[in-house]
């Protein structure tokens, strides 16, 4: 990545950090909507999402491409319950250890990247390490919502469909208050895909 995630997490500058894991997740494990088993969190920060994970009886591992981030997360992790595992490495370019995955997580890892080709790639690697029955939950900004200076990047319906449904099924994609700590509401998204049994048709076109 061209930014350098370390700055924040050496100044201790992390917006995205409320301390609490993600109320999305918490909503989905507590319906019984996710498969149990393995679980990836990407982009993982502090650890704070990794740990819930555990906690609930996933082998929780948590992988960031800032240092920083890992000695954070292995610091606060000291004694966690249940199975954790940090490890630094660039999800875009290296496959994260004791895949397949029965979830992969990313809370507002996904929606920083700007550009078509790396959004893609990101989705390609999800596909790539998830279980046959494994689903990926992606919290992302979305572009609803009045103006703002704040909170995470703005991306669209079309933005996200184009770069997952090549690689993956969208199970649901449904927009949401983001959880996270502003001065007022942030409009998001949450996404749900899952692996494809059979690759993704071409749109049809009706006869003259």
């Amino acid at each position: 990545m061209a930014r350098d995630w370390n700055e924040h997490y050496a100044s201790g500058e992390l917006p995205w950090d409320s301390g609490r894991p993600a109320g999305e997740l918490v909503g989905l494990v507590e319906a019984g909507d996710l498969p149990t088993g393995r679980a990836l969190d990407v982009g993982c920060g502090t650890g704070t999402n990794v740990r819930y994970l555990a906690a609930q009886g996933y082998e929780a591992v948590g992988v960031d491409v800032a240092a920083g981030a890992i000695t954070m997360a292995k610091e606060a992790s000291a004694g966690a319950e249940g199975s954790v595992e940090f490890l630094q490495l660039d999800f875009l370019t290296n496959d994260p250890p004791g895949a397949p995955f029965d979830l992969v997580f990313d809370r507002g890892c996904f929606h920083t990247f700007d550009d078509a080709e790396s959004q893609a790639l990101f989705a390609r690697r999800v596909a790539d390490i998830l279980s046959p029955t494994g689903l990926w939950v992606s919290l992302l900004g979305s572009t609803e919502g009045p103006e703002r200076d704040h909170g995470p990047p703005r991306r669209s319906a079309r933005d996200i469909v184009l770069a997952v449904e090549p690689a993956l099924e969208i199970a649901d994609l449904r927009g949401v208050a983001f959880d996270v700590d502003a001065p007022s509401s942030v409009r998001g998204w949450v996404l749900l895909a899952r692996r494809r049994s059979v690759p993704a048709q071409p749109s049809s076109v009706h006869p003259d």
